[in-house]
């Protein structure tokens, strides 16, 4: 079964569009892995290195709300799947992005704002790691030498998708 989660990137910001995750000039790239170089390059927020060992190490991304808003493309998705992100953890998701991430076997969880606030107060940890449990739809965040527990909700079907490892696995398994 795939593993969820990782080192975390926390993204500190509400409206992180797709021209954030990934610029449209690379949109003619012609495979998923020709986008990997281009994550997050035009994402604007204080600190933020796209390039740094934090953002290329990370599998797990926290963020605010309307996360992957903007443009509905896959190639937002594509992105994190190439560069290993496995879990993106937000207050809420544009509709069609939220989807696509199934769609890829990627986990995409909602969370209430108090519990990103507490998920956030971890960014300054260095050695902060998630562990996404899909199964009991659980979260685990360590860091800081501490660790904190936290439960989620996922309708049947998306699960199923994420579990499947997306919607082409999800198929081949069951028609």
């Amino acid at each position: 079964m795939k593993t969820f989660g990782g080192p975390a990137l926390f993204l500190d910001r509400s409206d992180i569009n797709t021209d954030e995750i990934i610029p449209a000039k690379y949109l003619t790239e012609i495979t998923k892995e020709d986008l990997k170089p281009y994550i997050l390059e035009d994402l604007k927020l204080n600190g933020f290195d796209p390039k740094s060992m934090k953002t290329l190490s990370a599998r797990v991304i926290v963020s605010r709300a309307n996360f992957g808003c903007g443009s509905s493309r896959e190639h937002a998705p594509w992105v994190f799947e190439v560069n290993g992100i496995t879990a993106v953890i937000a207050e809420s998701f544009a509709r069609i992005f939220r989807q696509n991430m199934f769609n890829c076997g990627m986990a995409a969880i909602e969370l209430p704002k108090e519990k990103i606030d507490a998920l956030l107060r971890y960014a300054e940890c260095a050695d902060t790691a998630i562990t996404v449990d899909m199964t009991e739809q659980s979260i685990t965040i360590k860091g800081c030498g501490k660790e904190e527990n936290f439960s989620f909700e996922i309708s049947p079907f998306d699960k199923a998708l994420v579990l499947a490892g997306g919607w082409v696995d999800y198929a081949d398994q069951r028609y």
